[in-house]
């Protein structure tokens, strides 16, 4: 039902809006106004001519798409989808039968998830543009994006996990990603009242070998208290072999968390040595634990499998000294960033009024010193003076994440005041502030948690667009903000929307990634079973009633483009090869009737649509991706005939029928 509007309460909001957004938008990093001149000089910055390239890949999460989002820097131009561990109608990722074991589980068939956090692979703790890995928060997952083609090809489920949130981030050597879960629950899972909590729930932190395609798997699990674990990221020089995550709710509560967790006016960032833990692990530490969860990957036939798993290696702070330490940090901590140095570890505190920079040499001393105020579960507390290099004050309410540009500067998002804040490292004194539009969470500098970082760009992730774009009802597009950071004050660039909801992005070099395109599948290097290379290998099959269609499509033809005696009750497999071999020339297959979604096929590769007829008739099928000139042309026709008939079974082109011998 519609509200009636009132003009002259519609003209005054409006008016107090654009007031509003005229005091923000008209301001620059130092406060002042901003000119024609700077708006030309901003548009100047952004602007990539047609035919030339961006600087600059930027891989955003899609939040509760499930997928992972493409665009360019600097021009915010979006590339391309890429479907991780949702169905994507737009190609056929989870429908196709080559594709729906990669969204299989532990719970069976789930075709959703929520992705939050893309990580660049790294050599030497800079990113390499190999490939990409983000986490399914809802059902615990991390997958691996190739970059060479765009296209995810293996998913690995996190067992003795629940919300799997903190997650991938990689280590220096990309040997490892972990994953750590937001919501503790018991271990092993089982009936319990939620009322034991305290004490009985328990939290992991997995370490998962990633530097090998096809073969991810959990290398080790720790058992860890029963907090809610948020973020992580590894350490670098001095720190390497390091991990830090940040926790909240320490104090174990279960129900209105925005007051019983926020009681203690410090948490936890959790410092894991896993160097460490290898060597236990080595020496016999750990064990062998009954699980449950599944290893889905692409294998050479380019047809994706699930492999059941059911064991994880578990290990516990008591059986492995010197594995993990807590740096106590405040107060409900979010982000968790270490700097290009490897030197300082910074906490954002979700509800503190200071940024903390923790020293990892100061930690060693204070371990080396046993300079401990508590041990919780066997895991020492170090000293928060004894561990704390410095608190950058004046730096925002709320802030998130931290970022750095590689001269000595970092970035902080302060979500409640809107702004990002640029400080200086070692005086931690706040150098420059830039609003953005609006409740900013993460931010992204490309190679900005690495050891290398382009500080050329700062991208803001905000969580609430309202006014920034025209409206498109009570749905509204998010919002990200390009940003300036090669000078001394921050300048804004650019808004642009995005698709779902970013948590966080990475940024790499073009050049870093473009270079090592796959353009086309090599036909010749097809080894799908079910694969017609040639005209003379097409053919329809009857097995049972499994009808299989062994079909090709070229410019701008099927073959065979007639099919008869499909019967009600077929199951019908159509088995499309693209045999192209050609840069941009897919084929689309889509039929009249198909429950499913279509199929996109590249050249050189082959997918398949199964589809079950529910009344007899004449079914067209088309090319649904436009081809060539007489793509419209590129269509052809199936029979379907009663359950009881007897048409026989043949398929044809150009009036030539061939019938099943």
């Amino acid at each position: 039902m519609k509200r009636p509007i009132n003009r002259a309460y519609t003209l005054l909001a409006v008016g107090l809006t654009a007031v509003t957004v005229g005091l923000f938008a008209c301001q620059g990093g130092n406060g002042s106004a901003v000119g024609a001149g700077d708006m030309a000089s901003a548009a100047q910055a952004v602007y990539v001519a047609p035919g030339e390239y961006d600087e600059f890949y930027a891989f955003m999460s899609g939040g509760f798409s499930g997928q992972l989002t493409v665009m360019g820097l600097p021009s915010g131009r979006l590339l391309k989808q890429v479907p991780v561990f949702s169905q994507f109608p737009e190609n056929g990722w989870g429908y196709s039968e080559e594709t729906k074991a990669m969204l299989e589980t532990s719970h069976g068939f789930v075709p959703w998830d929520d992705a939050h956090h893309p990580e660049l692979s790294m050599t030497d703790g800079v990113p390499d543009g190999r490939w990409i890995f983000i986490n399914g928060n809802n059902t615990p997952r991390v997958a691996r994006i190739d970059l060479s083609t765009f296209e995810t090809t293996e998913i690995l489920e996190i067992p003795n996990s629940a919300g799997n949130h903190g997650s991938p981030f990689i280590t220096p050597d990309s040997r490892y990603l972990v994953a750590s879960t937001r919501f503790s629950v018991p271990i092993p899972n089982r009936d319990m009242s939620i009322e034991e909590y305290k004490g009985n729930f328990k939290g992991t932190l997995s370490f998962v070998r990633a530097d090998t395609p096809k073969e991810m798997e959990i290398a080790f699990q720790i058992l860890m208290p029963g907090y809610d674990y948020d973020l992580a990221h590894a350490g670098k020089g001095p720190s390497d072999g390091w991990m830090f995550f940040t926790s909240y709710n320490t104090e174990e509560e279960h129900t209105l968390l925005e007051v019983t967790a926020s009681r203690r006016d410090k948490d936890f960032v959790a410092a894991v040595n896993y160097r460490r833990a290898e060597e236990c692990i080595a020496s016999g530490a750990g064990t062998e634990t009954p699980a449950d969860y599944r290893h889905n990957y692409f294998n050479d036939d380019h047809i994706a499998v699930s492999e059941r798993v059911n064991s994880v290696l578990v290990i516990e702070p008591s059986d492995c000294s010197d594995l993990v330490y807590f740096l106590p940090t405040p107060k409900s901590p979010h982000g968790v960033d270490v700097d290009p140095s490897g030197e300082y570890i910074v906490a954002g505190g979700k509800l503190a009024t200071v940024i903390p920079v923790h020293s990892f040499s100061k930690m060693l001393a204070a371990i080396e010193a046993e300079d401990y105020e508590d041990v919780v579960e066997g895991i020492p507390v170090i000293r928060y003076e004894s561990v704390i290099a410095g608190e950058v004050a004046n730096a925002g309410l709320g802030p998130l994440h931290t970022e750095f540009d590689g001269r000595g500067y970092a970035y902080t998002t302060a979500f409640i005041t809107s702004e990002i804040v640029k400080w200086e490292i070692g005086t931690w004194q706040v150098v420059d502030r830039i609003p953005v539009y609006y409740s900013v969470g993460h931010l992204m500098i490309p190679g900005g948690d690495s050891r290398e970082p382009e500080g050329k760009y700062l991208v803001a992730l905000n969580k609430i667009t309202k006014d920034r774009y025209l409206p498109t009802g009570p749905e509204l597009a998010h919002s990200a903000q390009l940003i300036d950071i090669s000078g001394d004050r921050m300048r804004l660039l650019l808004d642009f929307p995005t698709q779902g909801e970013p948590h966080y992005a990475q940024g790499i070099p073009a050049e870093k990634v473009m270079n090592n395109q796959v353009q086309f599948y090599s036909l010749e290097e097809n080894t799908h079973p079910r694969a017609a290379k040639s005209p003379a290998e097409t053919r329809v099959v009857r097995e049972g009633n499994e009808v299989h269609v062994y079909m090709i499509a070229s410019r701008s033809h099927f073959t065979p483009d007639n099919i008869e005696g499909v019967r009600i009750g077929d199951e019908v497999f159509f088995h499309v090869t693209n045999v192209e071999q050609d840069w941009d020339v897919p084929h689309g297959f889509a039929t009249m009737g198909a429950n499913t979604a279509e199929l996109l096929i590249m050249p050189g590769e082959t997918r398949t649509l199964t589809w079950v007829p529910q009344e007899p008739g004449i079914y067209p099928f088309y090319c649904t991706d436009f081809c060539s000139a007489l793509h419209q042309e590129m269509q052809g026709y199936l029979r379907v005939s009663p359950r009881n008939a007897n048409v026989p079974l043949r398929w044809g082109i150009g009036g030539e029928w061939q019938t099943q011998q």
